[in-house]
C-alpha cells in the first residue's frame, strides 16, 4: 500500500499543457521587483487528507483576517523550502521536523508584490498547533478533496485600485478563501493528478 507522501509525490506531476494562473490579474511586468516568498501546503495525513490554512489577525498591516497557507518572505540565504518551514513554525507551530516534503508546486505572483513558491509538504495529523498571536487568529483544516474539486472554485469580479480585477473564491463553511491563495490551491488542483 503506497503512503500519501508517495501518492503525493506521484500525482504533482509538470506538465506543460497545464493551463495555470501566473498570478493575481493585474500587470506585474512593469519592471517591478517582486519579493521572493513561500508557503507551506501542509497535508494532513489521514484517511480523507486535509490541508491546514490559517486566517490572518484583523490588526496585521497586509492582508487583515484573510485566509492563508502559513508562510512569508524567504530570509537571506534561504531557500523556499527552508523559509516555508520556518515561516510555519513560526506563525502556528508546526514542527519542521515533522514535515516530509514533496516538492515545490508552481509560483504565483501577488498584485502585492510577492513571488510565491508553494511548497506541498505532509503532516502528521492533530498535532497541538498554536497560532502566533501577533500574526495568525486561527488554524483549521479543509478536506483537500474539497479544494481540488474545481466545482469550489467560483471566479469572482471586483474593482480594486480602480481596475476590474478577476480572482478565485471558495467557501468552506463561514471561510472564505480567495485571492492568491485561492489561485494557488486552483493551480493546485490543475497540476495535481488526484484520485481520492
Amino acid at each position: 500500500m503506497t503512503t500519501l507522501a508517495e501518492r503525493l509525490a506521484a500525482a504533482l506531476v509538470s506538465d506543460e499543457q497545464t493551463a495555470l494562473i501566473a498570478g493575481d490579474d493585474g500587470d506585474l511586468s512593469n519592471g517591478v521587483a517582486l519579493t521572493a516568498a513561500a508557503v507551506l501546503v501542509a497535508v494532513t495525513d489521514r484517511a480523507r487528507p486535509g490541508v491546514l490554512l490559517t486566517q490572518r489577525t484583523e490588526t496585521l498591516r497586509r492582508h487583515a483576517g484573510q485566509i492563508a497557507f502559513p508562510g512569508g518572505r524567504l530570509d537571506p540565504g534561504e531557500d523556499a523550502v527552508t523559509a516555508a518551514l520556518r515561516e510555519a513554525e513560526e506563525e502556528i507551530a508546526l514542527p519542521r521536523t515533522v514535515v516530509e516534503v514533496i516538492g515545490a508546486s508552481d509560483r504565483y505572483r501577488t498584485g502585492t508584490g510577492f513571488d510565491v513558491t508553494p511548497i506541498v509538504g505532509v503532516v502528521p495529523p492533530d498535532l497541538p498547533l498554536v497560532p502566533s498571536e501577533a500574526e495568525v487568529a486561527d488554524v483549521f483544516e479543509v478536506p483537500l478533496d474539497f479544494l481540488l474539486d474545481r466545482t469550489n472554485h467560483q471566479p469572482r469580479t471586483a474593482t480594486w485600485q480602480g481596475r476590474e480585477r478577476a480572482y478565485y473564491e471558495l467557501l468552506w463553511g463561514e471561510r472564505r478563501i480567495w485571492g492568491a491563495t485561492a489561485g494557488m490551491i486552483v493551480n493546485l488542483s490543475r497540476r495535481l493528478r488526484w484520485a481520492a
